[in-house]
């Protein structure tokens, strides 16, 4: 009994017993039956209820939210219907998906009553049913699925299934709103399967970009090759600058063969870029300390 109907029940018993008592007891009668009539007629419906009604076996209507009124003994509310958004979780144990394997698939549905005569007219019990279908429409969608498509692309899962029960439960006036998947669960020997099949496939690309790297790199030494063949002199002289980067650090000795130092002789160099002659007052390199 709401709040409302309640406080006029008490306040129609309160008059009529004090009627009684103070002045007439049969006034007491008509003021207890009153209170009678208010209880079993006066109904409130919150903002998010709808009351379906029958009067005679017949739907009188839906009525709510609000105050209303309604007959006594030949009315009757068969269902109040909550329009809200309500959450039902469901899950799918040991089914099988197309490559035959078991999975352990747990999801959430969220849906809510947009026909509440259909909700209570249409079918005996529209909760049990949504919990039915959804986890037949789980199981339908795991084994039409591949277990690699059911693990990597979910969000195209949650709206098949989504729709799936959606078509099965418009007629019952339920909507689906969306349908998440929470836990994808599959055996501990294919787990650890498909974790050396993830690490084999990481290493073979890895391979596969260092070999790539390789190749372009080797093609910049034959460019480099090339460039130097038609130029000797510009090998001599990357020869001496290399030299020369390894020596700058301090403490550092590096021992050259002499005739290794005789062949990058800046002399030797100028001349065979010819700019120069060997003796022409450019000094000989002999050593590097």
């Amino acid at each position: 009994m709401n709040p409302i109907t309640l406080f006029l029940v008490i306040a129609c018993a309160l008059v009529g017993l004090a009627l009684g008592k103070t002045v007439d007891f049969f006034l007491a009668p008509p003021f207890l039956v009153a209170a009678v009539i208010i209880a079993l007629s006066l109904k409130m419906a919150n903002a998010w209820q709808k009351f379906v009604v029958l009067r005679a076996g017949k739907l009188q209507g839906v009525k709510g939210p609000g105050l209303f009124l309604i007959f006594p003994i030949i009315d009757n509310v068969v269902a109040v219907i909550d329009e809200r958004i309500q959450t039902t979780a469901f899950n799918a144990e040991q089914a099988l998906t197309k490559d035959t394997v078991p999975v352990n698939v747990d999801a959430i549905i969220f849906w809510h009553v947009h026909d509440a005569r259909k909700a209570a007219l249409e079918i005996t019990d529209y909760r049990q049913a949504i919990d039915r279908v959804a986890q037949t429409s789980l199981r339908e969608m795991i084994g039409s699925s591949m277990l690699a498509a059911l693990l990597s692309d979910r969000k195209a899962a949650d709206e098949h299934l989504r729709d799936e029960i959606g078509n099965k439960t418009a007629g019952w006036g339920v909507s689906v709103t969306s349908v998440e998947i929470r836990d994808v669960a599959i055996p501990v020997a294919l787990q650890d399967a498909m974790s050396r099949q993830a690490q084999a496939e990481r290493e073979k690309q890895a391979r596969v970009i260092l070999g790539s790297a390789e190749a372009e790199i080797a093609g910049k030494f034959v460019e480099a090759a090339k460039i130097y063949a038609d130029h000797p002199a510009a090998l001599q002289l990357r020869a001496m600058n290399i030299i020369y980067e390894t020596t700058k650090e301090r403490g550092t000795t590096i021992l050259i063969p002499t005739s290794m130092v005789d062949s990058m002789n800046p002399a030797s160099a100028l001349v065979l870029a010819g700019q120069g002659a060997p003796g022409e007052g450019v000094p000989s390199l002999k050593s590097v300390a």
